[in-house]
């Protein structure tokens, strides 16, 4: 008797906890329709044979407006910008001087950017992510998205959240290399100017479409 009641407390903390992450992502696609926040992210990469792994840090500022419209501003250790305008993903490194393109449909659907960013509903990322809830964690509530298509490099995706606020985003791709961005001064559903999603290449640099 003793085992079947905590067998059912069990199951009983596992659906609550898979509502609970499930539910947070939820609200805050539905919520959440622009914002701004500051970041801190750390890479990590796989450990080499007699060595520890390496971790580089970077930090910078992020602003979206859903669908489709995002900034990612690194400001340290070097300055990098990634801005999605609804049609067309822009990256510009600028130590390289070097500007790449791409189309937004061809790239966004199975990033970390559409979990967060993009995606309009739960539906939409549903069609390009299998979406589970994993056990609360340091005070947060966690989604895995595992992305439907296997041919790129991303390989799975944690999102954190403190009850409806993003907090966490962790990235693992197929080469082992993990990913952990964290956000602070989250400001939900800030007034964001278009001018921050529009991007035109400096004079001088070299632009690469993909």
């Amino acid at each position: 008797m003793k085992k079947t009641v905590s067998s059912l407390l069990l199951l009983a903390s596992a659906l609550a906890a898979q509502a609970s992450g499930l539910d947070s992502l939820e609200n805050f696609i539905k919520s959440v329709k622009s914002g701004r926040a500051e970041f801190t992210q750390v890479v990590t990469g796989p450990a080499r044979e007699g060595q520890a792994p390496r971790s580089k840090t970077s930090s910078g500022t992020f602003e979206f407006a859903r669908p489709d419209h995002f900034r990612f501003s690194y400001k340290k250790p070097f300055e990098q910008t990634i801005v999605a305008d609804g049609q067309t993903l822009w990256l510009y490194d600028v130590d390289l001087k070097q500007v790449t393109t791409r189309r937004q449909s061809q790239v966004l659907a199975s990033t970390p950017a559409a979990l967060i960013a993009s995606a309009p509903d739960l539906a939409a990322l549903q069609r390009d992510f299998t979406l589970e809830a994993a056990a609360d964690k340091d005070g947060m509530q966690w989604v895995q998205a595992s992305p439907r298509a296997k041919d790129g490099q991303l390989h799975s995706i944690k999102v954190g959240f403190r009850g409806n606020d993003l907090a966490v985003l962790e990235i693992f791709d197929s080469f082992g290399q993990r990913s952990v961005m964290t956000f602070s001064k989250l400001e939900a559903n800030a007034v964001v100017p278009a001018a921050s999603f529009s991007f035109k290449p400096p004079v001088g640099v070299d632009v690469v479409k993909q």
